[in-house]
């Protein structure tokens, strides 16, 4: 008897994963939630495991292929042989039902199914975003012709609505034969592929500005190494530099909710709510894992999230769900020795916050020219939705509460 083995659900607006590798080969033991293939979306690499225990039989699915929700991969077969039979075709992925008015392109006569002058509301935008399909391209069944998330979901399943307008492929020059046989070609895969529309599309769709302050990190630091190892003691954690920004942001979008904003059709949507997502660099490129309601958690709180975040991000552990819902984002490209650099917006939000390495450097401090432990922070933000003003004071907010973290503690 076999058991199949089949493409799990991916997650909401993911419609396909393409097959990253087998870690079995036909007729080897498996045991039953033992890892046995690895799929790469566009939003992370998830492992299948085997279902039952027994030998792995025909693989129906090879290495680079793309499959659906739902696709037959393989099957376990009960036993210690493979069954001799060949295995049955690899079934289409199944799709969800596709809305009646999304079966089939619109008439030309009746472009009033899809236009992009529509409010079609936040959950079509947000698909909309992820999944680079334009949602004026896309046959509305809602009231009035509107696109609903039924018609978006159904129209990337059958691949029936053309992506959103985006800057053309560019294929670089043949190489000369001498230098071609030096090069390695290799495939993008489907995570390095979406980073790069994504940052392609922040540039082109919103009025894209970075300003720059400085901050003395004496006090954190003096704080941090005074209280490091009793931190991690009690809370089985390290104390970093993330746990403070992350409360300094925070208070720094409560003073200046334009930054936690973002804009949806012709209305301004602002988010009493503070999902914060931290850039982690992986060997497959970079994510965004979101803490969500990080206003609600303590510093031993959100350094345990982002450690965490940080381990499962690397092993390819994390969940779509965890990527998902961001409102403002911090990257941390010091770790790498960065000194200053211009971060791209995490579209659809409106600011993300670029930190960078703590070297000292001589400033003026009464009169007296000394060195101190200074860090470039830079503030990319949409200047469609924030003003210089706004932005200016949004990192002076950031800048005083790191400068004296008592403001954290005290709210100020």
């Amino acid at each position: 008897m076999a058991t199949e083995i089949r493409v799990p659900t991916l997650g909401e607006s993911v419609s396909e994963a393409t097959i990253g590798r087998w870690f079995k080969k036909p007729g080897e033991a498996v045991k039953a939630d033992e890892p046995v293939v690895e799929l790469e979306t566009d939003k992370v690499t998830l492992e299948v495991n085997a279902p039952a225990s027994g030998t792995l039989g025909d693989i129906l699915a090879k290495d680079g292929e793309t499959v659906g929700p739902g696709a037959l991969l393989g099957s376990i077969v009960e036993g210690g042989a493979a069954a001799s039979a060949p295995a049955p075709k690899a079934e289409a992925p199944k799709a969800a039902a596709p809305a009646p008015a999304a079966a089939a392109p619109a008439p030309a006569a009746a472009p009033a199914q899809a236009g992009a002058a529509k409010d079609h509301g936040p959950a079509v935008s947000r698909i909309a975003a992820e999944s680079g399909v334009d949602a004026s391209r896309v046959p509305g069944s809602g009231k009035d012709g509107r696109v609903t998330k039924g018609d978006m979901l159904a129209a990337i399943a059958t691949g029936s609505a053309a992506p959103a307008p985006s800057a053309p492929v560019q294929m670089r020059a043949p190489s000369a034969p001498v230098d071609e046989e030096r090069e390695e070609r290799v495939k993008m895969t489907k995570l390095r592929q979406t980073i790069a529309r994504r940052l392609k599309d922040a540039q082109n769709t919103a009025a894209m500005l970075t300003t720059f302050n400085d901050v003395d990190m004496t006090a954190v630091m003096s704080l941090r190494n005074q209280y490091k190892d009793v931190f991690e003691k009690k809370h089985g954690t390290k104390l970093g530099f993330m746990g403070f920004f992350t409360k300094a942001v925070i208070q720094a979008l409560k003073d200046v909710p334009a930054v936690n904003a973002e804009i949806d059709g012709q209305d301004l949507v602002y988010k009493n709510y503070y999902h914060i997502g931290i850039a982690v660099g992986t060997e497959k490129g970079l994510v965004v894992p979101v803490v969500r309601d990080a206003d609600d958690l303590s510093v031993a709180g959100i350094e345990k999230k982002i450690a965490d975040f940080g381990r499962r991000a690397r092993d390819g552990k994390l969940s779509i769900d965890e990527m998902q819902g961001g409102t403002f984002t911090i990257t941390n490209g010091g770790i790498y020795g960065s000194l200053m650099s211009t971060p791209i917006l995490n579209a659809p939000q409106s600011g993300i916050l670029g930190m960078h390495r703590i070297e000292e450097r001589p400033v003026v401090r009464n009169g007296q020219i000394v060195a101190r432990p200074m860090m470039y922070l830079a503030l990319s933000y949409d200047h469609r939705i924030v003003d210089g003003k706004e932005a200016v004071t949004f990192l002076v907010r950031v800048k005083e509460a790191l400068e004296d973290p008592a403001r954290l503690v005290l709210d100020l």
